[in-house]
């Protein structure tokens, strides 16, 4: 058997990514927190070493007084697990040569508050429509989104179900 160099293997099977973002409030309205209805929910989510990148508007769920025109924390968690699904879910088509030509998604998730006004998440539900140029292919298409959600990082992140009810079309031959 051949040599593997020294931290090879454990390099690659442990590699660790870090994320850093910026969140700034910009709900001051001149009386910072001063009372519970005195502040607006809104800020601003950047990221730290690029400019490039727009900036997301963020607030509260507008059920906490928050904006309803801005991304609320628990979109964007919905968002990050349809979007982590998506990107696996591609990145397998490609490697076992099926080609996707379409692909979008309308998640949703569940929140339950507790009597302390807390909460959980207890479920979220994606809905992937996908379109491949491969009729004989939409069996193993559609299996390819079990081993996505395996690989998700986000949905393996997570404390509650994550499901998938997959949608696969292609062409009709002819």
């Amino acid at each position: 058997m051949p040599a593997v160099p020294v931290g090879t293997v454990a390099a690659m099977a442990n590699r660790t990514h870090r994320y850093e973002v910026e969140v700034n409030w910009t709900g001051n309205t001149g009386s910072g927190t001063s009372g519970y209805r005195d502040y607006s929910r809104d800020h601003d989510v950047a990221g730290v070493d690029s400019a490039d990148k727009p900036v997301i508007p963020g607030s509260a769920d507008p059920a906490f007084r928050g904006d309803p025109q801005r991304w609320n924390p628990e979109e964007l968690l919905v968002v990050s697990l349809s979007q982590c699904h998506m990107l696996w879910y591609l990145a397998l088509c490609a490697k076992a040569g099926i080609t996707v030509t379409a692909y979008s998604d309308r998640p949703d998730g569940t929140m339950t508050e507790n009597a302390e006004g807390g909460g959980v998440f207890t479920d979220v539900t994606l809905r992937p429509q996908v379109a491949i140029a491969e009729p004989d292919r939409v069996g193993e298409a559609t299996e390819l989104h079990h081993e996505a959600h395996r690989m998700c990082f986000i949905a393996n992140s997570v404390n509650f179900p994550v499901n998938a009810t997959p949608t696969v079309s292609a062409p009709t031959p002819g």
